[in-house]
Protein backbone atom coordinates (compact mmCIF):
# COMPACT_ATOMS: atom_id res chain seq x y z
CA UNK A 1 0.00 0.00 0.00
CA UNK A 2 1.15 3.07 -0.63
CA UNK A 3 1.61 6.00 2.41
CA UNK A 4 -1.13 8.03 0.08
CA UNK A 5 -3.54 5.04 0.20
CA UNK A 6 -2.92 4.82 4.22
CA UNK A 7 -3.55 8.49 4.46
CA UNK A 8 -7.02 8.21 3.04
CA UNK A 9 -8.10 5.18 4.91
CA UNK A 10 -6.59 6.54 7.86
CA UNK A 11 -6.46 10.22 8.16
CA UNK A 12 -3.77 11.91 10.23
CA UNK A 13 -5.98 13.12 12.63
CA UNK A 14 -7.95 9.88 13.58
CA UNK A 15 -7.30 8.52 16.38
CA UNK A 16 -6.80 4.83 15.70
CA UNK A 17 -3.92 6.40 13.40
CA UNK A 18 -1.46 4.78 15.92
CA UNK A 19 -2.63 1.74 16.38
CA UNK A 20 -1.43 0.92 13.22
CA UNK A 21 1.52 2.75 12.72
CA UNK A 22 4.36 1.20 14.66
CA UNK A 23 5.79 3.69 16.64
CA UNK A 24 8.68 1.23 18.40
CA UNK A 25 9.91 -2.01 17.91
CA UNK A 26 7.22 -4.47 18.20
CA UNK A 27 4.18 -2.39 18.57
CA UNK A 28 1.50 -1.18 15.54
CA UNK A 29 2.04 -2.66 11.96
CA UNK A 30 4.27 -2.04 8.81
CA UNK A 31 2.96 0.60 6.55
CA UNK A 32 3.31 -1.85 3.62
CA UNK A 33 1.18 -4.40 5.34
CA UNK A 34 -1.92 -2.32 5.70
CA UNK A 35 -4.66 -2.56 5.98
CA UNK A 36 -4.71 -5.34 8.61
CA UNK A 37 -7.09 -8.24 8.59
CA UNK A 38 -7.96 -7.10 12.01
CA UNK A 39 -10.43 -9.68 12.23
CA UNK A 40 -8.26 -12.80 11.88
CA UNK A 41 -5.32 -11.22 14.33
CA UNK A 42 -3.65 -13.25 17.24
CA UNK A 43 -3.13 -11.70 20.25
CA UNK A 44 -1.52 -13.02 23.00
CA UNK A 45 -0.96 -11.04 26.33
CA UNK A 46 2.28 -10.14 28.26
CA UNK A 47 1.05 -11.69 31.88
CA UNK A 48 3.30 -13.68 32.97
CA UNK A 49 5.91 -12.72 30.69
CA UNK A 50 8.76 -10.23 30.75
CA UNK A 51 8.36 -8.32 27.32
CA UNK A 52 9.68 -5.38 25.51
CA UNK A 53 12.36 -3.99 23.39
CA UNK A 54 15.96 -4.76 24.26
CA UNK A 55 19.16 -3.12 22.59
CA UNK A 56 21.73 -5.63 21.60
CA UNK A 57 25.51 -5.10 21.25
CA UNK A 58 27.34 -6.33 17.84
CA UNK A 59 30.70 -4.33 18.40
CA UNK A 60 30.41 -0.46 18.65
CA UNK A 61 26.68 -0.70 17.21
CA UNK A 62 23.43 -1.45 19.22
CA UNK A 63 20.68 -3.14 17.24
CA UNK A 64 16.84 -2.95 18.80
CA UNK A 65 15.17 -6.22 19.39
CA UNK A 66 11.65 -7.52 20.56
CA UNK A 67 12.18 -9.57 23.84
CA UNK A 68 9.42 -11.81 24.94
CA UNK A 69 10.57 -14.52 28.14
CA UNK A 70 8.99 -16.09 30.91
CA UNK A 71 9.14 -13.80 34.08
CA UNK A 72 9.48 -16.89 36.61
CA UNK A 73 11.74 -19.28 34.66
CA UNK A 74 15.31 -18.59 34.62
CA UNK A 75 17.81 -20.95 32.01
CA UNK A 76 14.68 -20.81 29.29
CA UNK A 77 15.96 -22.30 26.31
CA UNK A 78 16.27 -19.75 23.32
CA UNK A 79 14.39 -19.27 20.34
CA UNK A 80 15.48 -16.97 17.65
CA UNK A 81 12.12 -15.12 15.54
CA UNK A 82 13.35 -13.86 12.41
CA UNK A 83 11.22 -11.33 10.65
CA UNK A 84 9.27 -10.70 7.22
CA UNK A 85 10.72 -7.87 4.81
CA UNK A 86 8.28 -6.10 6.90
CA UNK A 87 10.57 -5.77 10.49
CA UNK A 88 9.80 -6.32 13.83
CA UNK A 89 6.07 -5.53 13.86
CA UNK A 90 3.26 -6.19 16.04
CA UNK A 91 2.80 -9.58 14.41
CA UNK A 92 6.55 -10.97 14.72
CA UNK A 93 6.16 -9.56 18.56
CA UNK A 94 3.18 -11.69 19.00
CA UNK A 95 4.92 -14.37 17.76
CA UNK A 96 7.72 -14.10 20.38
CA UNK A 97 4.69 -14.00 22.81
CA UNK A 98 3.95 -17.16 21.78
CA UNK A 99 7.15 -18.61 22.32
CA UNK A 100 7.20 -16.88 25.66
CA UNK A 101 3.96 -18.80 26.90
CA UNK A 102 5.05 -22.00 25.96
CA UNK A 103 8.61 -21.41 28.08
CA UNK A 104 10.82 -20.51 25.62
CA UNK A 105 13.15 -17.04 25.49
CA UNK A 106 12.37 -15.03 22.66
CA UNK A 107 14.32 -12.61 20.78
CA UNK A 108 13.23 -10.70 17.70
CA UNK A 109 16.25 -8.72 16.20
CA UNK A 110 15.74 -5.96 13.86
CA UNK A 111 18.34 -7.06 11.60
CA UNK A 112 17.29 -4.04 8.67
CA UNK A 113 17.99 -1.63 11.22
CA UNK A 114 21.42 -0.21 9.34
CA UNK A 115 20.05 0.00 6.44
CA UNK A 116 16.92 1.77 7.08
CA UNK A 117 13.43 1.74 9.11
CA UNK A 118 11.64 -1.07 6.85
CA UNK A 119 8.06 -0.58 9.09
CA UNK A 120 7.94 3.03 7.74
CA UNK A 121 7.90 1.96 3.65
CA UNK A 122 4.51 2.24 2.69
CA UNK A 123 5.39 0.54 -0.98
CA UNK A 124 6.37 -3.15 -1.22
CA UNK A 125 8.80 -2.40 -4.37
CA UNK A 126 10.31 0.48 -2.72
CA UNK A 127 10.97 -1.49 0.66
CA UNK A 128 12.71 -4.72 -1.14
CA UNK A 129 14.63 -1.84 -3.73
CA UNK A 130 16.18 0.10 -0.60
CA UNK A 131 16.10 -1.84 2.09
CA UNK A 132 15.93 -5.28 1.75
CA UNK A 133 18.16 -5.61 -1.35
CA UNK A 134 21.24 -3.96 0.87
CA UNK A 135 21.41 -6.44 3.46
CA UNK A 136 24.01 -8.34 3.19
CA UNK A 137 24.11 -11.83 5.07
CA UNK A 138 27.38 -11.95 6.42
CA UNK A 139 25.80 -8.82 8.71
CA UNK A 140 22.86 -10.70 9.08
CA UNK A 141 24.90 -13.60 10.68
CA UNK A 142 26.71 -11.48 12.83
CA UNK A 143 23.76 -9.75 14.48
CA UNK A 144 22.24 -13.02 15.18
CA UNK A 145 25.65 -14.29 16.90
CA UNK A 146 25.43 -11.08 18.73
CA UNK A 147 21.87 -12.37 19.69
CA UNK A 148 22.69 -15.42 20.84
CA UNK A 149 25.81 -13.85 22.62
CA UNK A 150 23.53 -11.61 24.43
CA UNK A 151 20.89 -14.21 25.45
CA UNK A 152 23.06 -16.40 27.05
CA UNK A 153 24.23 -13.26 28.98
CA UNK A 154 20.60 -12.83 30.24
CA UNK A 155 20.66 -16.85 31.54
CA UNK A 156 18.79 -17.98 28.14
CA UNK A 157 19.99 -20.58 25.87
CA UNK A 158 22.15 -22.99 27.36
CA UNK A 159 20.04 -25.78 27.05
CA UNK A 160 19.24 -25.43 23.27
CA UNK A 161 19.31 -22.68 20.81
CA UNK A 162 16.25 -22.48 17.74
CA UNK A 163 15.57 -19.98 15.01
CA UNK A 164 12.71 -19.61 13.09
CA UNK A 165 11.64 -17.49 10.52
CA UNK A 166 8.78 -16.17 8.12
CA UNK A 167 9.62 -15.76 4.16
CA UNK A 168 12.84 -13.37 4.50
CA UNK A 169 13.40 -15.07 8.44
CA UNK A 170 12.75 -18.12 6.63
CA UNK A 171 15.23 -18.16 4.09
CA UNK A 172 17.64 -16.92 7.01
CA UNK A 173 16.43 -19.53 9.35
CA UNK A 174 18.08 -22.00 6.58
CA UNK A 175 20.98 -19.97 6.49
CA UNK A 176 21.47 -19.80 10.40
CA UNK A 177 21.36 -23.55 11.01
CA UNK A 178 24.03 -24.36 8.58
CA UNK A 179 26.16 -21.00 10.25
CA UNK A 180 25.60 -21.37 13.96
CA UNK A 181 27.07 -24.60 15.57
CA UNK A 182 24.83 -24.06 18.61
CA UNK A 183 21.36 -24.40 16.80
CA UNK A 184 20.24 -27.86 17.48
CA UNK A 185 16.95 -27.17 15.39
CA UNK A 186 15.42 -24.57 12.98
CA UNK A 187 11.31 -24.00 11.78
CA UNK A 188 11.33 -22.22 8.09
CA UNK A 189 8.04 -20.80 7.51
CA UNK A 190 7.91 -20.52 3.83
CA UNK A 191 11.47 -18.80 2.75
CA UNK A 192 12.72 -19.15 -0.47
CA UNK A 193 15.31 -22.24 -0.80
CA UNK A 194 17.07 -21.08 -4.33
CA UNK A 195 18.68 -18.12 -6.22
CA UNK A 196 21.58 -16.75 -7.73
CA UNK A 197 24.73 -15.80 -5.99
CA UNK A 198 25.19 -12.17 -5.65
CA UNK A 199 28.24 -10.60 -3.27
CA UNK A 200 25.59 -9.80 -0.10
CA UNK A 201 23.75 -13.13 -0.76
CA UNK A 202 26.45 -15.72 -1.72
CA UNK A 203 24.82 -18.58 -1.16
CA UNK A 204 21.33 -19.76 -0.79
CA UNK A 205 19.59 -22.83 1.77
CA UNK A 206 20.44 -25.61 -0.84
CA UNK A 207 23.81 -24.17 -1.26
CA UNK A 208 24.31 -25.08 2.52
CA UNK A 209 21.40 -27.82 2.57
CA UNK A 210 24.43 -30.80 3.61
CA UNK A 211 26.03 -28.95 6.06
CA UNK A 212 23.46 -28.11 8.83
CA UNK A 213 24.35 -27.87 12.84
CA UNK A 214 20.42 -29.13 13.33
CA UNK A 215 17.80 -30.38 11.73
CA UNK A 216 15.23 -27.97 10.20
CA UNK A 217 11.08 -28.23 9.80
CA UNK A 218 10.13 -26.66 6.68
CA UNK A 219 6.18 -25.16 6.75
CA UNK A 220 5.97 -24.65 2.97
CA UNK A 221 2.52 -23.65 0.53
CA UNK A 222 1.89 -25.56 -2.47
CA UNK A 223 -0.12 -22.73 -3.82
CA UNK A 224 3.15 -20.30 -2.93
CA UNK A 225 3.17 -18.48 -6.37
CA UNK A 226 7.13 -17.37 -5.26
CA UNK A 227 8.16 -20.51 -4.22
CA UNK A 228 8.04 -23.19 -6.70
CA UNK A 229 7.25 -26.58 -5.62
CA UNK A 230 10.28 -27.90 -8.05
CA UNK A 231 12.56 -25.56 -5.73
CA UNK A 232 11.42 -27.99 -2.42
CA UNK A 233 12.66 -30.70 -4.45
CA UNK A 234 15.92 -29.71 -4.94
CA UNK A 235 16.21 -28.78 -1.23
CA UNK A 236 14.94 -32.46 -0.55
CA UNK A 237 17.65 -33.58 -2.91
CA UNK A 238 20.05 -31.65 -1.22
CA UNK A 239 19.06 -32.52 2.27
CA UNK A 240 19.00 -36.42 1.50
CA UNK A 241 22.78 -36.16 0.71
CA UNK A 242 24.04 -33.97 3.52
CA UNK A 243 25.22 -34.45 7.06
CA UNK A 244 22.93 -36.41 10.17
CA UNK A 245 21.14 -33.04 10.77
CA UNK A 246 20.17 -32.60 7.15
CA UNK A 247 18.80 -36.01 6.52
CA UNK A 248 16.70 -35.40 10.01
CA UNK A 249 15.19 -32.24 8.18
CA UNK A 250 11.85 -32.66 6.94
CA UNK A 251 9.11 -30.19 5.11
CA UNK A 252 5.30 -30.25 5.18
CA UNK A 253 3.73 -28.74 2.52
CA UNK A 254 0.25 -28.01 2.90
CA UNK A 255 -1.81 -28.40 -0.31
CA UNK A 256 -4.13 -25.08 -0.92
CA UNK A 257 -1.97 -23.24 1.27
CA UNK A 258 -0.71 -19.76 -0.70
CA UNK A 259 2.47 -17.75 0.82
CA UNK A 260 2.43 -15.55 4.12
CA UNK A 261 0.13 -18.30 5.48
CA UNK A 262 0.79 -18.04 9.04
CA UNK A 263 0.57 -14.00 9.17
CA UNK A 264 -2.68 -13.96 10.74
CA UNK A 265 -3.08 -10.02 9.64
CA UNK A 266 -2.70 -10.70 6.23
CA UNK A 267 -5.29 -12.04 3.52
CA UNK A 268 -2.80 -14.66 2.61
CA UNK A 269 -3.94 -16.11 6.21
CA UNK A 270 -5.17 -20.11 6.46
CA UNK A 271 -6.48 -20.78 9.62
CA UNK A 272 -5.93 -24.87 9.63
CA UNK A 273 -2.20 -24.54 8.34
CA UNK A 274 -1.25 -21.88 10.47
CA UNK A 275 -2.38 -23.78 13.82
CA UNK A 276 -0.83 -27.48 12.30
CA UNK A 277 2.31 -25.65 11.35
CA UNK A 278 2.58 -23.91 15.09
CA UNK A 279 2.10 -27.20 16.81
CA UNK A 280 4.60 -28.93 14.21
CA UNK A 281 6.88 -26.22 15.40
CA UNK A 282 7.13 -26.42 19.24
CA UNK A 283 7.04 -30.30 18.50
CA UNK A 284 10.23 -29.79 16.55
CA UNK A 285 12.09 -28.09 19.16
CA UNK A 286 11.18 -30.41 21.92
CA UNK A 287 11.98 -33.59 20.16
CA UNK A 288 15.70 -32.18 18.89
CA UNK A 289 16.77 -30.80 22.26
CA UNK A 290 15.16 -27.08 22.39
CA UNK A 291 12.96 -27.12 25.51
Amino acid sequence: MLKEEFDTLVPAGDPSRRSFMRTAVGSGFAAATLPIAAQTVVKTDSAGLVTGEVMIPVGDFKMPAYRAAPAQRTGAPLVLVISEIFGVHEYIADVARRFAKAGYYAVAPELFVRQGDAGSYGEIAKLIAEVISKVPDEQVMKDLDATVAWARGQGAGTAGIGVTGFCWGGRITWLYAAHQPAVKAGVAWYGRLVGNSTPLNPKHPVDVAGALNGPVLGLYGAADTGIPLDTVEKMKAALASGNAAAKKSEFVVYPDAPHAFHADYRPSFRKEPAEDGWKRALAWFKAHGVA
